[in-house]
This record gives structure tokens, C-alpha cells and sequence, in this order.
């Protein structure tokens, strides 16, 4: 995807960029490439790939699965090199962000990212999902969580729906085999005290590459004993 192509493809959704923000996605281009000589970040580089695979994908969300007002709290979770949130910051730069990772690499990065684009409400912390979850600074105060390609999804819901405040939404982004996952999901859905809300399908633009938004909606406080200990959650799903 050319630079012509995302911007028209972002138009024909409303979204138009301004020079400031197509310049903070060249800068994000930039330093993502020479970030990821020093550190694994991502085994896309080209950079239509990128603009597509990966600024493109994040921002479908606004799309397939428009909340009333996006001036909220959202939490992203396993950012890896801050996708979806890092996307959805620039084009939405009232939104408030958290990024959660597992590696210190990474946030690394992802702070010097921030400071570079010049983007402000973003905090970038160094830690589990797990310990996050139990963490009362963290657990219940987000009105969105999100995560991309980090786990399965009844792996997903236990690291994300604790941080969902209630009446919040914990949307995961997904490839093609979505409802295979959310079947198996089913039972963690309801003990995390949450209900699947919809499933949207789309295509990436000049792909055959299926792309699902599963929109779970956290209706119930979850209960104390989750998330469970770092790694139980990945070992033992909750299954019933």
C-alpha cells in the first residue's frame, strides 16, 4: 500500500490526515526499521507492507467496530512494537494509552517512539499481563482493551477483560481462523464475567488476507482470582 493509496483507502473512511500525522507515520516507519536491526520488532519492513499490514490493519478498528466517542481510556496489551494503539494514537491523539509488554526491549522502543512523534498521554509499562491484571492501578480502568496477534482468544480474555472496566469493551484483532477461536473461548468469556458482543470480517485492501474484530463486552466485575500467576493462563486455559 502506497503512501496515495493509504491516505485515499483512510478518506474513504472518514479519516482525513492531516500533514502533521502522515509525518508522524513516516517518522514510525523510520524508526521502526532501524529499531528492528537492534531488536526484533517485526518481520514486515517493506514499507507498503508496513503501511498496510500494519498501520492500515490497526486503524480498522475505527471502522469495523466504531465506540460512541473514542475520547477514552484504551489499554493495549502485548504491543509488541505498538499495534494497534500507536496507529489509533495518531489519528485519534484525544485518546489515552496504555501499552502493556512483556519485554523491556520493547518498551524501550515504544518510549522512544512516543517522545520522537511527539505524543502525549501515552504510558508504556514493563510488565505481564497477568501481574497487570491484578495490579489495582490497572484492573477495571479501561474503557477499551485491545490485543493483536499476542495469544488465543480464551488466553486473550484473561489477560485483557480484567483491565476492561465494566461496561467496557475488550476488542481483539484477528485473522481468519476467529470463530474457531471464540468457540473455544466461550467458557472464559462467561467466567471473566463478559458476553460476545459481534464478530466483524473484513479484507485488507488488494489481499485475499481476512481480517475478524471480536467485540467482547465486560457486563460483570471479574472475579479476584483472575487473572491467574504469569504463564497459567497460556498453560491452562479456562475451559468450563
Amino acid at each position: 500500500m502506497t503512501i496515495e493509496a493509504f491516505i485515499k483507502a483512510l478518506a474513504e473512511h472518514g479519516i482525513e490526515l492531516t500533514e502533521k500525522q502522515l509525518e508522524q507515520f513516516e517518522d514510525y516507519y523510520r524508526l521502526l526499521v532501524e529499531w528492528n536491526q537492534k531488536i526484533n520488532l517485526t518481520a514486515i519492513t517493506d514499507k507498503e507492507e508496513v503501511y498496510l499490514k500494519h498501520f492500515y490493519d490497526s486503524l480498522m478498528l475505527l471502522w469495523l467496530n466504531p465506540q460512541e466517542s473514542y475520547q477514552i481510556k484504551l489499554c493495549d496489551v502485548g504491543s509488541g512494537a505498538g499495534f494497534p494503539s500507536i496507529p489509533l494514537k495518531i489519528v485519534k491523539p484525544e485518546l489515552e494509552v496504555t501499552i502493556i509488554d512483556s519485554l523491556n526491549k520493547r518498551i524501550n522502543f515504544l518510549n522512544l517512539l512516543v517522545e520522537e512523534l511527539g505524543l502525549e498521554g501515552v504510558e508504556a509499562i514493563h510488565a505481564r499481563a497477568e501481574e497487570a491484571g491484578q495490579n489495582p492501578k490497572y484492573r477495571a480502568q479501561f474503557d477499551i482493551t485491545t490485543a493483536r496477534a499476542v495469544a488465543p482468544l480464551n488466553v486473550l480474555c484473561e489477560f485483557c477483560l480484567p483491565l476492561t472496566k465494566k461496561g467496557g469493551y475488550f476488542l481483539a484483532l484477528k485473522g481468519q481462523k476467529a470463530s474457531q477461536e471464540i468457540d473455544e473461548a466461550q467458557a472464559a468469556i462467561k467466567v471473566l464475567g463478559a458476553k460476545l458482543e459481534s464478530q466483524t470480517n473484513a479484507e485488507l485492501p488488494g489481499e485475499e488476507s481476512e481480517r475478524s474484530i471480536v467485540s467482547i463486552k465486560k457486563t460483570l466485575d471479574t472475579p479476584n482470582k483472575y487473572p491467574r500467576k504469569a504463564g497459567k493462563p497460556l498453560k491452562q486455559p479456562i475451559t468450563h
